[in-house]
């Protein structure tokens, strides 16, 4: 199967981790990739180093969110980390070890042009039969939405952010 979680409210990442969780539960294995996350410390890392490191591999292969405040990195760096992320999954996906592969944010990674549309596309169409597939992050295209069996849209209507409150340990990271 091959999800995509989009959409601009909160709760993308959360729900992969959702599904992670319920696999980690049947003793399977998973791989996460992060696309766009740099090497900050988010309680998922926590939670896989503490209780999950039997069933899943983290990779954070971001170097932070692209033209946003505080980045600090060259396009051509964010350019050569989403390529090698890229290749990082299409490895992990070919190796037959995992049962599930998350690619966080590679949706986002795509919308800010980091990643083309096709390089989701071929990615999506080579998945094996024995691996599901969960992509995440902003700005699903048309084809990625048809290319998928499981879509769904996170639709913010209220949140913090707004009011310019802070994130929250635990909640937001």
């Amino acid at each position: 199967m091959i999800i995509v979680y989009t959409g601009n409210g909160k709760g993308k990442t959360s729900a992969a981790l959702g599904t992670l969780l319920r696999a980690a539960g049947y003793f399977k294995k998973t791989c996460i990739i992060q696309f766009i996350k740099d090497g900050s410390q988010y309680g998922e890392h926590h939670a896989v180093r503490h209780f999950l490191k039997d069933f899943v591999d983290m990779y954070q292969a971001g170097i932070g969110f692209y033209k946003l405040p505080g980045d600090r990195h060259e396009e051509t760096d964010h350019l050569q980390a989403a390529a090698e992320a890229l290749e990082l999954a299409e490895k992990k996906m070919r190796s037959g070890e995992y049962d599930l592969l998350i690619l966080d944010e590679i949706l986002t990674a795509a919308m800010v042009k980091l990643l083309s549309e096709e390089d989701i596309l071929k990615l999506m169409r080579s998945v094996p039969e024995t691996l599901h597939l969960i992509l995440t992050g902003r700005g699903a295209t048309q084809a990625v939405i048809d290319a998928a069996d499981l879509v769904t849209d996170m639709q913010e209507i209220k949140h913090p952010f707004q009011k310019k409150e802070s994130a929250v340990e635990g909640i937001d990271y």
